[in-house]
């Protein structure tokens, strides 16, 4: 298994979270994104830099992500590749992405977006707080101890 990481707008709190992970349960977490990311020294801990482009780190985390990885991102068209492909994409606010929600999460963000377009004020989502931190955590710490207790991914 194998964590991947949108890192282009990742929480640096939630990079710092997984890096624990990372070296506590010795899993490999790779950071993707179009500049440079400092990762701590670790032989767990990568950072892959992809050309600048606007999906460039999200087809690149699509090309390499197996079944059973978790994909951290809060982009939601990129959750929904890494579904396609097996894989476990969790947003940094702790909430899984699912074959089950998915499809609705992509029409909202398609009306936000037409929204927005007719220049509608549609704010942006809530300021990123400790709870969001906590239930990121929560969500992680569950689904990796699910895994040690069963051998697979949810």
């Amino acid at each position: 298994m194998h964590i991947w990481v949108d890192a282009d707008a990742c929480p640096s709190v939630i990079k710092d979270i997984l890096f624990r992970v990372a070296d506590r349960l010795q899993l490999n977490v790779t950071l993707v994104a179009n500049q440079l990311m400092r990762v701590p020294g670790s032989r767990f801990i990568r950072a892959l830099q992809v050309p600048a482009g606007a999906d460039a780190a999200d087809a690149e985390i699509v090309a390499r992500v197996s079944p059973g990885d978790i994909v951290v991102t809060g982009d939601i068209p990129l959750a929904s590749l890494v579904l396609e492909k097996g894989g476990l994409p969790l947003n940094p606010r702790g909430e899984w992405y699912t074959k089950d929600t998915i499809a609705q999460q992509l029409t909202m963000r398609a009306f936000m977006e037409e929204l927005r377009g007719s220049g509608v004020d549609t704010g942006g989502p809530a300021a990123f707080s400790q709870a969001d931190r906590q239930n990121f955590a929560n969500a992680l710490d569950r689904e990796l101890a699910r895994r040690r207790n069963h051998s697979g991914p949810r």
